[in-house]
C-alpha cells in the first residue's frame, strides 16, 4: 500500500516539475520572440511571480549615467520609479554590483545580511511607504557576457519559506534570456537612432511610454519633450543629453543670467526668430554660436546663414520654450514693451553722430531714453546691485556688466557709437555736468522719474583712457532690516553682539570693504533696540533702509552738512542712541567716541579689513588711547560670501586630502580641534556647486555673513592704551574667543552652506 502511496506521489511530482519546466520555457520563448521587450516584461511580471509562488517581483535595468538601478511603474496616471545605488547598501544593489545571485531567508535578520557582507542593509522605506512587508527575497543580477544590463528580485515566498536551489536555477535562466534579450534591443536602437535614443538605452523611460509621449504631442500640438517634462518628469538635464547627442551639438538651458549680444542682435527680425525658433547666443572670433530647435534643418539653417555673410555658424540647440525664453530676454521689455532690436535700429537710423555736450539729449523723445531705461529695469528686476558702463576708444563696443552676489557677468554689448549719448543721458539723469569728461563726478538718480520704478541709483563717473568715461550705478533698494537671528551670526558672536547693542552707552564699530552689508547688520542692531522708551537719531548717505521709530538724516556734503555737523546736532537733540554711517575723518571720530563717554551708546562703520586692524587705524587717526579704550564696546568685522544654491548643492563625501587643507586653512589642527572638533570620518558630508536654472546654473546663490566680534574686554583695553601692536591686539582678541572672519567661514563650510572657494575669495585671514 505504501509503495503504490509512493509511486502515486513520485508521478504528482513529476507531473509538476514537466509542469514547471513547461510554463518557465514558455515565459523564455515569449522574451526571445519579443520585437518590444518592455511591453513583453510588463505582461510577462505575473507569470514570473506565480511560477516561482513568489508574492512580488520588481525587474531593474542599470542607468549608466548615474550608476543606479532603476525600475519604473505606473501607479495610477503617474509615473513612478524605484531606483538603488549600485553598491553594497541594499540587498539588489549588491547582487549588481558584485554579479552574484543572493538568496535571503530573511531581510530583517542582521546577522543573515552580516554574514554575506558587513555593509549590506536593507532598505524598509518602500515597505513604509506601500505597507507591504518584506521578507524572503531572491535576486539575480542580469548580464550578458561582461555587460551588466540590471537584476530580477523576488520577494516573499506565498508558503513563507525560503526559496528553493531550483528557483535560484530557473531565475538565473530567466536573467539570462532577459540579458540577451536586452542587449539585442540596445543593438537595434542604436542602428536606428532616435531623438530619444539616449533616455531607451538608460532606461530612464521606456518605449512604450516613449511612443505615447509622442501620441499626446501629435494630438496637443505640444513639443515632445515638453511633454516628458511635464508628463513624465524626465528631468531637464536627460532630455537635452538625448537631443545634444542626436543632432551632435552642445545643449544649453535658459539662463536669464546670459549676456545679451546687442552686436548680433541688429537688423534681426523678431518675429522671423520666433516664428523658427532660433536666436544669436555670441561671438565667438569670425564664428557666430546660435541657438536652434533644430540644426538638422537644411533650409532653417540656409536663412540663418545668410544673416551672417562671412561668417561661420555654430549651432547649439534647446527647447523651443527656451529658445522663446531667450528672444523674450534679450530683445523685449515687460515695461517699455520695446525690443532692443528696435532701439538700436531706431539709433542706426539718426544721420547726426551723438556728441556729448551738443547732443541734444531730449529725455521725452530720444531713443537712448528707452535704452538706458531697459537697463535699469533689467537689473532691478534680477536682483543686480550694480552696474557698470564702460566704453572702450577706437570702434570697439561698450560693454555694460551687472554685479549679482558680489560676482560681475556682461550683460549687453552697445555698439561704439552711441556710448557717448548713454553716458550723457546717465549725467542728465543725475544734475551732473556733461562738459565735464576730466574729472570724476557723483551724484543720484530718482528713477521714479524716469521709468516707473521706486528705485534710487548712486551714480558716480570716472574718466578712463582714450577721453572715455565709465559709469558705475549702484542700487539703493530700500527694504526693512533683517531680523539679527535671520543674518548667520555664529552662537557666540550673536550672544556677545546682542549683549553689546544692549549696553546703555559706549561704541560699536562695523568694519569691512564697500558692499560687505555693514549698514545692513547696523539697521538689523538697531531694530533689535528699537522701541519706545529709546530716541534714536541716524545720519547716512544715502538713507537706504528706513524703520519706524527712527529719526533718520540724509547729510549733503555739498551744503557741509557732513557726519561732523550731523552728529554735532544730536547731541543737541536728547539722543539715546547714534548710528553714524560712516567715521571716515578725525572729526567725526572723536565726536563720536566723545558721545560714547557721555552717556550715549554710538553705531558706525569703518571701511577697514580686519576687527584688530580698525583698532590701530583709529590710533592712527589721532585718537586719545584712553578715550577710546573706556569707549569701545566691541568690532565687528564682516565679509558677504556666496552661498551654495540651496535647491541644487550637492553631497559629498571629502578626501582626506581636502579635509586636511580645511584644518590647515583654519588655522591648524589643535585650533581646529579646540573650536571645531569634526573628525575625518567615512560619514563626513560637505556640499558643492552643481547648477540649476534657479542659479543660472552657477551653483550659487544668494550671500551670507562671515564675521569677527573683537570684544572691548578689561585686558583688550589695557593693550589699547598702551597703543600695542596689532598682533597683539588680535592674539588677545584670540584669547578672549574670538575666530577670525576664515575660521567663521569655514565654520559655516561643515554646516553646508557654502564652499572654502568662495570664502578664499573674500578673506585673507
Amino acid at each position: 500500500m505504501s509503495g503504490a502511496t509512493n509511486g502515486a506521489s513520485e508521478v504528482e511530482n513529476l507531473q509538476h516539475e514537466v509542469t514547471y519546466r513547461t510554463r518557465l520555457q514558455d515565459i523564455c520563448n515569449k522574451i526571445y520572440a519579443a520585437v518590444n521587450l518592455d511591453d513583453i516584461i510588463i505582461h510577462l511580471k505575473d507569470e514570473i511571480k506565480t511560477l516561482f509562488e513568489a508574492e512580488r517581483i520588481t525587474i531593474y535595468y542599470v542607468d549608466g549615467v548615474k550608476r543606479e538601478i532603476v525600475s519604473r511603474f505606473k501607479t495610477g496616471t503617474e509615473i513612478d520609479e524605484i531606483r538603488l545605488s549600485i553598491t553594497t547598501s541594499s540587498i539588489a544593489g549588491y547582487s549588481v554590483l558584485k554579479k552574484s545571485l543572493l538568496n535571503i531567508k530573511d531581510v530583517h535578520d542582521n546577522r543573515e545580511l552580516a554574514a554575506i557582507d558587513p555593509s549590506i542593509t536593507f532598505d524598509s522605506s518602500w515597505d513604509r511607504r506601500t505597507g507591504f512587508v518584506t521578507r524572503q527575497m531572491l535576486v539575480v543580477p542580469i548580464l550578458y557576457k561582461t555587460y551588466l544590463l540590471g537584476a530580477v528580485q523576488l520577494m516573499n515566498r506565498k508558503q513563507g519559506d525560503a526559496f528553493t536551489a531550483q528557483d535560484e536555477e530557473n531565475l538565473q535562466e530567466i536573467a539570462k534570456i532577459i540579458g540577451i534579450a536586452l542587449y539585442n534591443q540596445k543593438r537595434v536602437a542604436r542602428s536606428k537612432k532616435g531623438k530619444f535614443d539616449y533616455l531607451l538605452e538608460n532606461h530612464i523611460m521606456t518605449q512604450k511610454e516613449l511612443n505615447h509621449a509622442e501620441r499626446m504631442s501629435r494630438e496637443s500640438g505640444e513639443a515632445v519633450e515638453q511633454v516628458l517634462l511635464a508628463q513624465y518628469k524626465i528631468p531637464k538635464g536627460d532630455v537635452g543629453e538625448a537631443l545634444s547627442r542626436y543632432y551632435k551639438a552642445p545643449f544649453v538651458e535658459y539662463n536669464s543670467s546670459m549676456p545679451i549680444p546687442g552686436e548680433l542682435l541688429d537688423g534681426l527680425k523678431v518675429p522671423f526668430m520666433r516664428n523658427n525658433h532660433w536666436v544669436p547666443l555670441r561671438s565667438e572670433g569670425d564664428k557666430v554660436v546660435i541657438i536652434v530647435d533644430d540644426p538638422h534643418d537644411a533650409q532653417k539653417m540656409g536663412q540663418i546663414r545668410v544673416l551672417f555673410p562671412g561668417r561661420e555658424l555654430e549651432p547649439f540647440v534647446s527647447f523651443r520654450e527656451d529658445i522663446l525664453s531667450y528672444i523674450a530676454l534679450f530683445t523685449q521689455d515687460e515695461k517699455q514693451q520695446s525690443s532692443i532690436d528696435d532701439i538700436i535700429s531706431k539709433l542706426a537710423d539718426e544721420e547726426e553722430e551723438i556728441e556729448e555736450a551738443e547732443s541734444g539729449l531730449s529725455e521725452e523723445s530720444s531713443v537712448v531714453v528707452q535704452l538706458v531705461n531697459k537697463i535699469i529695469i533689467d537689473a532691478f528686476n534680477r536682483g543686480v546691485s550694480d552696474i557698470h558702463i564702460e566704453p572702450y576708444p577706437g570702434k570697439e563696443n561698450t560693454k555694460v556688466r551687472f554685479r549679482t552676489d558680489g560676482a560681475c557677468s556682461v550683460y549687453q554689448t552697445i555698439p561704439y557709437q552711441y556710448r557717448n549719448a548713454i553716458v550723457s543721458r546717465l549725467k542728465i539723469m543725475c544734475d551732473l555736468d556733461i562738459a565735464e569728461r576730466r574729472k570724476p563726478q557723483d551724484g543720484k538718480i530718482k528713477f521714479k522719474r524716469y521709468g516707473g520704478l521706486d528705485v534710487e541709483l548712486r551714480v558716480a563717473t570716472v574718466p578712463t583712457q582714450g577721453g572715455m568715461e565709465d559709469v558705475v550705478l549702484r542700487i539703493l533698494a530700500a527694504g526693512e532690516p533683517i531680523p539679527l537671528e535671520d543674518m548667520r551670526f555664529s552662537d557666540r558672536n550673536f550672544q556677545k553682539f546682542v549683549e553689546m547693542i544692549n549696553k546703555p552707552y559706549g561704541i560699536i564699530f562695523v568694519c569691512g570693504p564697500t558692499g560687505s552689508g555693514k549698514t545692513t547688520t547696523l539697521h538689523s542692531a538697531l531694530a533689535k533696540i528699537n522701541d519706545e522708551e529709546r530716541k534714536i537719531w541716524t545720519a547716512e548717505d544715502p538713507v537706504e533702509i528706513t524703520q519706524k521709530g527712527l529719526r533718520q538724516v540724509q547729510v549733503q556734503q555739498k551744503i557741509g552738512f557732513d557726519f561732523a555737523a550731523a552728529m554735532r546736532a544730536f547731541l543737541r537733540a536728547d539722543p539715546d542712541v547714534i548710528m553714524v554711517g560712516e567715521m571716515r575723518d578725525r572729526e567725526t571720530t572723536h565726536i563720536g567716541i566723545e558721545a560714547s563717554l557721555t552717556g550715549h551708546l554710538v553705531f558706525s562703520t569703518l571701511h577697514t579689513n580686519s576687527a584688530p586692524e580698525s583698532i590701530t587705524r583709529l590710533l592712527d587717526m589721532g585718537m586719545d588711547p584712553f578715550n577710546f579704550a573706556d569707549a569701545i564696546l566691541c568690532i565687528l568685522a564682516q565679509r558677504l560670501v556666496r552661498t551654495l544654491c540651496k535647491d541644487c548643492k550637492e553631497e559629498y563625501h571629502p578626501s582626506r586630502d581636502e579635509y586636511d587643507d580645511l584644518v590647515r586653512e583654519y588655522g591648524g589642527q589643535e585650533e581646529f580641534d579646540m573650536f571645531m572638533n569634526i573628525p575625518y570620518t567615512d560619514d563626513l558630508k560637505l556640499h558643492r556647486a552643481k547648477g540649476c536654472e534657479k542659479c543660472s546654473n552657477t551653483g550659487y546663490r544668494g550671500r551670507m555673513g562671515i564675521h569677527e566680534l573683537l570684544e572691548g574686554t578689561d585686558e583688550m583695553r589695557k593693550l589699547i592704551q598702551t597703543s600695542a601692536r596689532m598682533e597683539e591686539l588680535r592674539d588677545q582678541a584670540v584669547r578672549d574667543g574670538m575666530s577670525s572672519l576664515k575660521q567663521d567661514g569655514i565654520a559655516k563650510i561643515f554646516q553646508g552652506y557654502c564652499d572654502l572657494l568662495q570664502v578664499r575669495k573674500v578673506c585673507i585671514k
